[in-house]
């Protein structure tokens, strides 16, 4: 790709982890300044972790790994399933995706 979008409208969080999450993936709040791997609703996505807390992307450009159908660009609604996103028109979650990588299985996404 020739442009590149980290960086814009950045908000990170940083959450204690409550079980496993791998950098990258989708997450959702558990209790109380917790975050778990997401399977459904995501609130964002777990750009680091170390010593049990994890950065989380609220709000700005994520690359993500995407099972099934890949989601087109334009807003689509996503949700989350074992640490990668996949597209759900009933449920999902409004996300701009900006770029697809289809070979890669990711997908940019602007939360």
């Amino acid at each position: 790709m020739k442009v590149s979008f980290n960086g814009f409208g950045e908000n990170t969080v940083t959450f204690e982890i409550q079980g496993t999450i791998n950098n990258g993936a989708p997450v959702m709040v558990t209790s109380n300044g917790k975050v778990s791997a997401a399977n459904g609703a995501f609130c964002g996505v777990c750009i680091n972790q170390r010593n049990g807390y994890a950065a989380v992307l609220l709000r700005g450009y994520a690359k993500v790994p995407y099972s099934g159908t890949a989601p087109t660009v334009g807003y689509a609604k996503l949700t989350s399933t074992s640490g990668k996103i996949a597209v759900d028109n009933s449920n999902g979650r409004s996300v701009l995706v900006i770029d697809v990588d289809t070979t890669g299985k990711t997908a940019g996404i602007i939360l």
